[in-house]
């Protein structure tokens, strides 16, 4: 909203379909290098957006309510055969929308050349959902990949992570946006914020890992060897 001025999802589309424009290091940027909200937030909100999109469906590595301990119960034990693909076809699906949400805020929707003046109202649609296969693939693939998180490190990672950074990414591109000179104040002290922050909870951290270091017995003895 904060990069386009819009809420409508043809709007935003349009607004990612403009030329990127300006030089970089000297050199010119190419007039077909677009926009794409994934070039002028760089890509850290579509990082948060991707790790928080694949929590919300469940998908591996955050599909934390199918955990073995739940494998024997519910739909694994009533639904079988047709059923049972039907009810994870109908999940999957959720994974085709969040793909085709995530191309449309910040991969240019149906933007793309045009190769052929032909048929230009094919292009659109083959550059749609050649961007959400390959998004579908990229879930598939982290699916086989990434091991399981546990649910402390997902609500550290959604609590002290994600949150902190949508929130002082979302006050950078305000500032870029009134002005390019506060941007580089905004990112300056989030930055510096940002490290005296990580180093508080390095430092509380190591301090409570030292308090649980004798489990409360005696030092030297037989059962803090065993609990360490």
């Amino acid at each position: 909203m904060l990069a386009t001025g819009a809420l409508e999802t043809s709007q935003i589309i349009a607004k990612q379909a403009q030329p990127l424009g300006g030089s970089l290091f000297g050199w010119d940027l190419p007039s077909w290098l677009h926009s794409w909200n994934i070039l002028k937030l760089a890509v850290v909100p579509f990082c948060v957006f991707i790790i928080a999109a694949t929590a919300e469906l469940n998908r591996p590595p955050f599909d934390l309510v199918e955990a073995e301990s739940e494998l024997v119960g519910g739909f694994h034990t009533e639904y079988s055969g047709i059923r049972f693909a039907m009810f994870f076809l109908a999940e999957f699906m959720n994974t085709v929308t969040m793909s085709a949400v995530i191309v449309t805020l910040f991969l240019g929707g149906t933007d793309g050349p045009i190769w052929h003046g032909h048929v230009e109202w094919l292009w659109p649609i083959l550059w749609f959902v050649g961007k959400v296969a390959v998004f579908l693939y990229a879930y598939v693939w982290v699916r086989g990949t990434l091991p399981r998180f546990r649910y402390d490190q997902l609500m550290d990672m959604g609590w002290k992570v994600l949150i902190p950074v949508s929130l002082g990414w979302m006050l950078l591109v305000g500032a870029v946006q009134i002005k390019p000179a506060y941007g580089i104040f905004t990112f300056v002290g989030l930055t510096v914020a940002g490290f005296v922050l990580f180093m508080a909870m390095s430092v509380g951290r190591a301090r409570a890992e030292e308090e649980d270091d004798d489990f409360g017995l005696p030092e030297g003895s037989r059962e803090q060897e065993v609990r360490a």
